[in-house]
Parts: C-alpha cells; sequence; structure tokens
C-alpha cells in the first residue's frame, strides 16, 4: 500500500494516519510505503512546489515499521521545469543517516539527470517512479501511428494495432530506466 500523508494539515496527522495504516496492513502481510515532505508538480489534482523532507520526520514514519519511504528532496512529479534546482543530495544523506537500511523512494523521476539518479541510488534511493516518462513516450509513439495514417490503413485503427506503437513504447523505456538504475537481473 502506498499510503501519501504529506498532504495531512499537520505532520502528527499523517504521523498518526500512517500508524495506523501500517497496523492494518502488517496485520495481513502487507507492506506499506509512506511519505513524508511534499513532492513538487501536480499529482491526482494536489499541487506542490517540493519540498525538503525534514529528516527528523522521516525517522518517525520509518520508526511505524514502514517497508518503503518516499520523501522530498527537491523532486517533483511531470517535468521538471529549466531554472529547477536539483536534488538535495546533502537531504539526501541525513534522511538515509537516520533511517538506517529502509528502502527509500523517490517519486517523480522523469527528467532527473542520469548523475543524479545514479548518485541517489548509491545514497538509498530503492525505487523510483518514471510514469510521466513512460505516458510520454506512449503518446508520441501513438501520435506517430496516427500522423502516419497507419489508422486508417486496413484494420489499422483496430485497438491492438493502435496502441501498439505506444505499448511497444513504454517497454522501450522501461528497459532503458531498469539499466539507467542498474536492476536487470534483480527481480
Amino acid at each position: 500500500i502506498m499510503y501519501d500523508g504529506s498532504h495531512e494539515p499537520t505532520f502528527e496527522m499523517n504521523l498518526e494516519r500512517t500508524a495506523e495504516i501500517v497496523k492494518l496492513c502488517h496485520g495481513k502481510g502487507i507492506s506499506v510505503e509512506a511519505e513524508v515532505g511534499g513532492i513538487g508538480g501536480v499529482e491526482d489534482g494536489v499541487a506542490s512546489a517540493g519540498e525538503l523532507a525534514d529528516p527528523q520526520e522521516c525517522k518517525a514514519i520509518a520508526d511505524l515499521g514502514v517497508g518503503f519511504l518516499a520523501c522530498g528532496i527537491g523532486n517533483i512529479h511531470g517535468l521538471y521545469p529549466d531554472d529547477w534546482a536539483g536534488l538535495s543530495m546533502d537531504r539526501l544523506a541525513e534522511i538515509k543517516a537516520l533511517t538506517g537500511d529502509l528502502p527509500l523512494v523517490l517519486h517523480g523521476g522523469t527528467g532527473i539527470p542520469a548523475e543524479m539518479i545514479q548518485k541517489s541510488i548509491s545514497l538509498g534511493v530503492a525505487k523510483i517512479n518514471v510514469n510521466t516518462e513512460c505516458q510520454l513516450s506512449f503518446a508520441a509513439a501513438t501520435r506517430e501511428y496516427i500522423e502516419a495514417g497507419k489508422d486508417q490503413q486496413g484494420k489499422g485503427y483496430d485497438p491492438r494495432k493502435l496502441l501498439a506503437p505506444g505499448f511497444e513504447a513504454i517497454k522501450a523505456t522501461v528497459k532503458e530506466k531498469m539499466e539507467l538504475f542498474g536492476s536487470v537481473g534483480k527481480a
């Protein structure tokens, strides 16, 4: 279960609700991913400028027994603006020092330079979300198929044919990211 309590009015409410969810999930053998510090951009209609999570708050959530922790380190959902300041590796290192072996999660991985991705992995990030990048590759491949008029050739309008280029584009994007993240062969 991924519970994002970072949008709660107070950290105490995030902590309390995350504790409730951990208790419910652990009783059923389900792991929990929690979040501290708002991730920038727009997701599910909620906008945030992106924050640097408080390391002590990260520790408090980690101490609840969550399986994964997503924390704000300057990352944002969606596309990064040209004036983006980058990830705070110092803050990530502070969080990792307090959370120990807990796998950290980087939301908003689309468009982060490879060097920053690899550095964040070396500092404890074990999961990176790149949904926007997959959506963009799907849209571009589908657009190309339609603009080439392939949907009007034979049965090119068949959803299996119409959506196939986008599906293949997502597969290629995922393969590229798996190689960058160093996760090939680690299922």
